[in-house]
């Protein structure tokens, strides 16, 4: 569902910490929830839960984190920032949401390059085969798996029936990874169709927001826009 509210950017600075959020009672959450539905019927759905500041209250619906007051007054859409943790409380929420979408996926519905030894981080890469920059971080998959770094493809074809038709002839390869492997380096590849998740996977990517490739989510669940070189995401991974 989508909220019809329009808003820019608003932070919201907290000058105390985030470490324990009160737990709202079945009470509190049935008043909030009856005065959510009764501004925005469709929110029916809605998870609410509180924040560090009194009176102000997540709600999370249709992938979509929002704030409301107690009666539903007044609700924006933007960013909450706990600047006594220098941690952005909003972000922490959306990568809750993308790894349970994630999760539901299923890895067995991802191509998937894994390192040789052990794997010592994860990352999702949300992909369109003729993206170049795409193509660029393909390119570096060595450095990956050489630093044991577990790697799985979500296609998102922006690029039209032709980057549609071969992701699924990837999808449908005897070895998904030789065919991902030629068609990222400019070959062609032979058509084929089975069952396969890539409508899954659009529908993912829309879900959680993805509008452009590549787009790189760490374990965290927070996702990296645009192409990073890797040993630069390496060092920030191992950071972490």
């Amino acid at each position: 569902m989508k909220f019809l509210i329009k808003s820019g950017v608003l932070m919201v600075m907290l000058a105390f910490s985030s470490a324990s959020f009160a737990e709202l009672s079945k009470a509190e959450l049935t008043s909030l929830k009856q005065a959510l539905i009764k501004r925005i019927p469709q929110a029916v759905d809605a998870k609410i839960s509180s924040t560090p500041l009194p009176g102000l209250y997540e709600v999370v619906s249709g992938g979509q984190v929002m704030y409301m007051d107690k009666q539903a007054r007044y609700i924006f859409d933007g960013s909450l920032f706990d600047m006594e943790q220098r941690e952005n409380l909003t972000e922490k929420t959306r990568g809750g949401i993308r790894l349970q979408a994630i999760n539901e996926l299923g890895e067995d519905n991802m191509v998937v390059y894994k390192p040789e030894g052990d794997v010592r981080h994860t990352i999702t890469v949300f992909t369109d085969i003729y993206c170049p920059y795409c193509q660029r971080l393909h390119d570096e998959m060595p450095e990956y798996q050489k630093n044991g770094i577990k790697v799985r493809y979500v296609f998102v074809p922006f690029k039209g029936a032709k980057s549609v038709d071969t992701s699924v002839s990837v999808w449908c390869a005897k070895d998904q990874n030789a065919a991902l492997d030629k068609a990222k380096s400019g070959g062609d590849i032979e058509n084929k169709k089975c069952d396969n998740p890539i409508k899954q996977h659009q529908a993912l990517a829309s879900q959680i927001g993805i509008r452009g490739t590549p787009a790189i989510m760490l374990e965290s669940g927070q996702l990296m826009p645009g192409y990073v070189p890797a040993a630069k995401l390496i060092q920030q991974i191992d950071s972490l």
